[in-house]
């Protein structure tokens, strides 16, 4: 029996795709066959019959391989395919809401990862699937045994991305009364050369925007000219870069697969991380006061007191795009009104949205936005006006020596920072905090915050930190470097 739990990513399948220096090939034909094959079963299961689904993929080098490798997993247990070719995440999933024919779907991506990796991302109608579900799929796979030439690579192909965009598209119009709301602006797009480049083309234009400045759109799995990430520095320098020199008014840029964005505004300045989650809660707490955004953990103090002072709740918790999502949906069962999950990462799940986190659909609400203040006479930044921010921030990733049980040992120094914190009177534990520990710094001791949790998944305990003062960070890790240096299992020397 073969173990793909290595495989496994949180609610993902990934691996390496391609081989690469020091990087052999972990997702092989053999794995691929046999988790697409086990994914037909545990459907077949819940359905009560064979089902149809549809493949989809970003732009990596090794789409077409792993395509083919899906498709032969799910014929071979009986199962029907649809092609979409190149696809967004979101909008493999959101096939499965209309009558597309499909009873699942996959998505091939690794997200902004390098150009070796890839991976497996299953959808059903009710949604992505849980981790427990992922990994039911895959004992599943490990059960099976497939000769090499298992199943068939035929299929019916058919695009749904058209359709995706013009739905966006259809609610811009109806948002705003108006058949092209962004005539007389200019927004460029930044798809990394991932699977975004759709939206300059497919949406802004139909709108009657100006997308003059829009780069590095056509797919290229070599990533050339920068990850296709927004938290990466490269990128949003990039496109930040690219709105100054264009003179736009505002500037989009999406993840290899399209479920994460950040923007730009007129001034080339980035709106991400917390400016993100700003503007969005600004938008929707303008909509109905008393909503509960619930955020990662990682988020600022700034944006707290931010969201409050547009009436709203600001609801930290785990990080973990998943986590987030669970939680907002826990909130909304308890009858408190949360429309909001977002991570700082880029990672936005609207109530209204199915809570499907869909970078294009959090621009295109952005977007709904710009064409309304504009009418107005407005600038859109002018909602996050009075968000406080931070004179500094930081994170830091410690490593665990190898060999550890790191988990055991991770959850150890966690508790005992917040009894340090609870005995020195100078600390505090920040209130509600879902994971790790959030201590407060007083204004002698770093006038700030920071975060100790530990990766979800991997031998690392990363620290956030951020001050209020210049110089305030530094202090503020050399305090927790005073408190941390006994623990010879863990290298706290980037504290310093």
């Amino acid at each position: 029996m073969a173990d793909y739990l290595h495989l496994k990513n949180g609610t993902d399948v990934r691996g390496t795709a391609i081989a690469a220096e020091n990087d052999p090939v972990t997702l092989t034909d053999e794995a691929v066959l046999a988790i697409s094959a086990g994914f037909c079963l545990w459907v077949k299961e819940k359905l009560g019959k064979l089902p149809t689904v549809a493949i989809g993929h970003d732009s990596r080098l090794s789409a077409e391989r792993i395509s083919s490798l899906t498709a032969r997993g799910i014929t071979s247990q009986g199962g029907k395919v649809i092609f979409t070719g190149l696809s967004s995440t979101p909008s493999m999933f959101m096939l499965l809401q209309e009558d597309f024919g499909a009873d699942a779907s996959v998505m091939i991506t690794a997200s902004h990862l390098p150009y070796q990796k890839n991976g497996l991302k299953f959808f059903v109608k009710e949604g992505g699937l849980e981790s427990a579900e992922l990994s039911e799929v895959l004992d599943i796979a490990s059960t099976l045994s497939l000769p090499e030439n298992a199943g068939s690579a035929e299929g019916e192909h058919r695009s749904y991305l058209e359709k995706y965009a013009a739905d966006l598209v259809e609610k811009v119009r109806t948002a705003t009364g108006e058949e092209k709301p962004l005539s007389g602006k200019r927004i460029l797009v930044d798809a990394g050369n991932g699977a975004g480049g759709f939206y300059e083309r497919l949406v802004l234009r139909p709108l009657g925007a100006d997308t003059t400045g829009s780069q590095f759109l056509d797919p290229d799995g070599h990533f050339p000219n920068h990850i296709p990430n927004p938290e990466n520095e490269e990128a949003m320098r990039s496109v930040c870069e690219a709105v100054k020199r264009n003179r736009a008014d505002f500037g989009v840029i999406f993840d290899t697969d399209v479920d994460r964005a950040g923007a730009v505004s007129s001034a080339g300045e980035e709106i991400n991380r917390n400016r993100l989650i700003a503007l969005i809660s600004a938008i929707l707490l303008e909509e109905q006061k008393g909503a509960y955004i619930v955020t990662d953990s990682v988020t600022s103090d700034g944006l707290s007191s931010f969201i409050a002072g547009c009436g709203g709740v600001h609801h930290r918790f785990k990080r973990g795009y998943k986590n987030v999502i669970n939680e907002s949906k826990r909130l909304n069962a308890e009858g408190k009104y949360s429309p909001l999950a977002i991570e700082t990462s880029g990672h936005a799940a609207l109530k209204e949205n199915y809570f499907l986190d869909d970078g294009a659909y959090l621009v295109t609400r952005l977007l709904i936005a710009l064409a309304k203040a504009a009418k107005e006479g407005k600038d859109l930044m002018q909602l996050i006006s009075g968000l406080p921010e931070p004179a500094e921030a930081r994170e830091i990733r410690l490593n665990f020596v190898p060999g550890v049980d790191f988990k055991a040992l991770g959850g150890a120094v966690i508790e005992e920072l917040k009894r340090a914190a609870e005995e020195a009177p100078y600390l505090s534990l920040a209130p509600n905090n879902y994971e790790g520990v959030r201590i407060n710094f007083d204004k002698a001791h770093g006038d700030g915050w920071a975060l100790v949790r530990m990766s979800l998944h991997e031998p690392i305990m990363p620290v956030n930190a951020e001050s209020n003062s210049a110089g305030g960070v530094k202090i503020i890790l050399k305090e927790l470097h005073a408190l941390m240096q006994k623990y010879d299992f863990l290298d706290v020397e980037k504290l310093r």
